[in-house]
């Protein structure tokens, strides 16, 4: 292992995105859609525009301050140089929720397709070869999982073509509504607010993952000007194919009862496309699982390397490149060993709390802009109310509405997550005596 702790420069914009929505995985939208339409009566559309409205403010908080402070680390580096260490260590550990958990997730989701077509295959089999293949392509390199995701997000992206062209031949076909242009989609069969906004703090799941964009800023070619770009282009990209989606689907079949809310984009496949669609249908969703399992590993892997170069993990571990990949290799292969919790859970279980953090996280990253605002103005340097306070409050106060609507479960583990996070502060700061150690910006 080599001692310097550098990152090779070598990503643009066009791999930023890729590995943003890579992340996000766009067929989430069809994963999730029983769900989401059940909730809002059928209108899975509004959801998705309100959720895409509440994102934006956020994306452009993670914009402003990736541009003022390019260095790994996303919310855990943005809360610590504006508030405080202290703050910015218990956001990280927050947000570890997130980035730790969610590959499993991800990995668990991939194994449970894969076993329900191939039955004879036991779920554990798929879940380490979700694992190994990612974990050896995200030790190799940057470039070599760039390529990757460029070609699978190519065919996730085929699939998700073919699933609006179809839904629309059905549709003119005189099936659904009967009609490309319909309002159902978008006010649903009640019409209410209520159901609309809680469908939309569903929906909000699906843009998880432009944040993630900000780890990579090392990585990154002229990062003050492409990470913000990458950012708020992932979250407009990602909320226009989920309305799109969501629409066209939502008008084969108009409301929100289903006779399984898990399969239901599955069953819409079969009756738009028949037997072979819902084959492709269902390799397109696997290798959605794959692509956005790399990009969460390597993105979980930058957060424990920025807190190790911090001293906050053990740094001769965490905050250590390898000398021959010039990858955080420790670190990739902790994620993956987090992995093989998903050997123990089910799919309910192991998302219950990770929404926790991501929502805690976005919450404080947009007031991290207003105090970056306060902090500027102080040192007589000039910056907008408008985008550097009005627009922070209003996705922060969003952001806290969709952590509240988190279920009780949830809640509560995330709080003893917090808890635990306190203990580890408590000992590195030698029982909040001394600051946390502070990151170095890298120009």
């Amino acid at each position: 292992m080599a001692q310097p702790a550098t990152l090779k420069r070598v990503l643009g914009l066009r791999s930023l995105v890729l590995f943003g929505l890579a992340y996000m995985t766009p067929m989430i939208v069809l994963g999730i859609f029983g769900i989401v339409a059940e909730v809002t009566e059928g209108a899975s559309a509004s959801a998705y525009a309100i959720a895409l409205i509440a994102m934006i403010f956020t994306a452009a908080s993670y914009g402003r301050l990736s541009s003022a402070f390019p260095v790994s680390g996303s919310a855990y580096t943005y809360v610590r140089k504006t508030i405080d260490s202290r703050a910015g260590f218990a956001v990280g550990w927050a947000i570890l929720l997130d980035y730790l958990f969610l590959p499993m997730v991800i990995w668990l989701i991939g194994a449970a397709y894969m076993q329900a077509q191939f039955p004879g295959v036991p779920v554990f089999v798929w879940i380490l070869v979700f694992i190994a293949i990612t974990t050896i392509l995200n030790i190799i390199g940057l470039k070599v999982a760039d390529r990757t995701n460029l070609v699978l997000m190519a065919f996730q992206g085929l699939v998700l073509v073919l699933f609006v062209a179809f839904s629309i031949a059905f549709v003119l076909g005189g099936g659904g509504t009967g009609s490309l242009f319909d309002s159902g989609p978008f006010l649903g069969e009640s019409g209410t607010l209520t159901a609309i906004t809680a469908g939309a703090a569903i929906a909000a799941y699906s843009f998880l993952g432009f944040d993630a964009i900000t780890t990579f800023t090392e990585e990154t070619v002229e990062p003050k000007k492409t990470v913000p770009r990458a950012i708020l282009l992932v979250a407009i990209i990602g909320g226009i194919i989920f309305i799109l989606v969501s629409y066209t689907t939502q008008l084969v079949y108009p409301g929100g009862t289903f006779d399984d809310v898990g399969s239901a984009a599955f069953t819409i496949a079969g009756q738009i496309g028949g037997a072979a669609f819902s084959a492709l249908f269902l390799a397109g969703l696997i290798i959605a699982q794959f692509t956005s399992g790399l990009a969460a590993q390597a993105s979980a892997s930058r957060l424990l390397f920025a807190m190790g170069r911090d001293g906050v993990l053990p740094k001769k571990a965490f905050g250590v490149i390898a000398t021959r990949f010039k990858t955080p290799v420790f670190n990739i292969i902790a994620i993956g060993v987090v992995g093989l919790i998903a050997l123990f859970l089910d799919i309910a279980t192991s998302t219950s709390f990770i929404l926790f953090g991501a929502f805690l996280a976005f919450t404080m990253v947009n007031i991290a802009v207003v105090a970056h605002f306060a902090s500027e103005r102080k040192a007589g340097r000039s910056l907008s109310a408008v985008t550097h306070v009005v627009f922070p409050l209003i996705g922060a106060i969003v952001c806290a509405y969709l952590l509240f609507q988190l279920d009780s479960t949830a809640i509560m583990l995330g709080l003893v997550w917090l808890g635990i996070g306190l203990v580890v502060l408590a000992i590195v700061t030698k029982f909040f005596r001394v600051a946390p150690p502070e990151v170095a910006v890298v120009d």
